[in-house]
C-alpha cells in the first residue's frame, strides 16, 4: 500500500469509526485501519446495490437460487451474512439443510431441495446444497458409489429444469488454500464463540484434502455447464471475497436501476475481518 496520506485518508482516520478502530485494537496501523474503512465503505456501497436487487425481485416476481460452495472454513457463511445484512428478511432465506432424516434418506436426493426453492419474488441462498453429494459424501463415505454415480448424472438436468422453470440458479465455489483452511481451523477451535462450528467432518478436512480435491475437480468438469456454470471465488481474504461475489451478483443480475460504477471492480487490500 502507498504509505502516502492523502487528506482524504485523513478524514477516513479521524472519522468515528476510525478512532474506535484505534481504541479497540492496540496492534493496528494506519494502514489496517484505512484498508478496514475502504473495506467497510466499499461493501456499504454495493449493499445498497443489493437493496435495489431485492426490489426488482419483488416487483418482477423474480425467483433466484444463489449456491454458496467450498471447503469447510472457506467463508461461505460469513459473505451470505454480507449480502443479506439490510435485505428485507420476508423477502429471502437461507438454507443450511441438516443431515437427512431417516424418511428423507428414502426420498429422491434433489427432493428436500425442491422444497426449499423460491416462490415468486423471494430470494434463497443455499449454504451448501445439492452440490455435498458431489463432493462431501464421497469424499466422508456418507454415499454409496452409485448414489454417487446417479446424483451426477442427474444434477445438470436437474439444473436446466430449475432454470428453464423461471429461476435465475447462481453457483459459487469459495476457494481456500491449505494452509489457509489450517489456520482458521485453529482460530474457530481456541474461539469461545465460534468453536461450536469445528464438525466431526471439519476434524478430517485437513487429512482429506487430496480427496476433497479429487472430487471437486470432477465436480468442476462434469457440471461447469452453460446453463449453470461455477463462479470460482478465490477466498483466502475474506473481505475480497465477499465483495466479489456481490460484485459478480449484482453483474449478471439485470435489475433496474442499476448503478454500474458502484459495481465495477475497485481493488481494495484487505485486512480480515469476521
Amino acid at each position: 500500500m502507498n504509505n502516502t496520506i492523502t487528506s482524504k485518508d485523513l478524514n477516513k482516520l479521524n472519522s468515528k469509526k476510525g478512532i474506535v478502530q484505534f481504541l479497540i485494537d492496540d496492534d493496528i496501523s494506519v494502514s489496517k485501519v484505512l484498508r478496514n474503512l475502504n473495506y467497510e465503505s466499499r461493501l456499504k456501497s454495493l449493499q445498497e446495490e443489493l437493496i435495489k436487487l431485492q426490489h426488482w425481485v419483488e416487483e418482477k416476481k423474480e425467483k433466484i437460487v444463489i449456491i454458496f460452495e467450498g471447503r469447510d472454513a472457506a467463508g461461505k457463511g460469513g459473505a451470505i451474512r454480507r449480502i443479506t445484512q439490510h435485505l428485507n428478511p420476508r423477502e429471502f432465506k437461507v438454507v443450511a439443510l441438516p443431515k437427512p432424516t431417516i424418511e428423507e434418506k428414502g426420498q429422491w436426493y434433489f427432493q428436500r431441495y425442491i422444497n426449499q426453492l423460491p416462490r415468486e419474488g423471494e430470494i434463497v441462498f443455499f449454504d451448501r446444497s445439492w452440490y455435498n453429494r458431489a463432493i462431501v459424501e464421497p469424499v466422508n463415505g456418507f454415499c454409496s458409489k452409485n448414489e454417487y454415480e446417479i446424483f451426477m448424472s442427474q444434477v445438470n438436468q436437474f439444473e436446466r429444469m430449475i432454470s428453464e422453470s423461471g429461476m435465475r440458479l447462481v453457483k459459487f465455489y469459495f476457494s481456500i488454500s491449505k494452509d489457509e483452511q489450517e489456520r482458521r481451523f485453529e482460530d474457530i477451535k481456541t474461539s469461545p464463540l465460534k468453536k461450536w462450528k469445528y464438525s466431526p467432518v471439519d476434524q478430517k478436512a485437513l487429512e482429506l484434502w487430496d480427496n476433497y480435491t479429487y472430487y471437486k475437480k470432477k465436480m468442476f468438469k462434469v457440471t461447469n455447464t452453460k446453463v449453470a456454470p461455477w463462479v470460482i471465488i478465490k477466498a483466502n481474504k475474506k473481505t475480497k471475497a465477499r465483495v466479489e461475489a456481490i460484485e459478480h451478483l449484482l453483474d449478471i443480475m439485470p435489475y433496474k436501476p442499476k448503478d454500474q460504477e458502484v459495481i465495477e471492480h475497485i481493488e481494495i487490500e484487505e485486512k480480515e475481518i469476521d
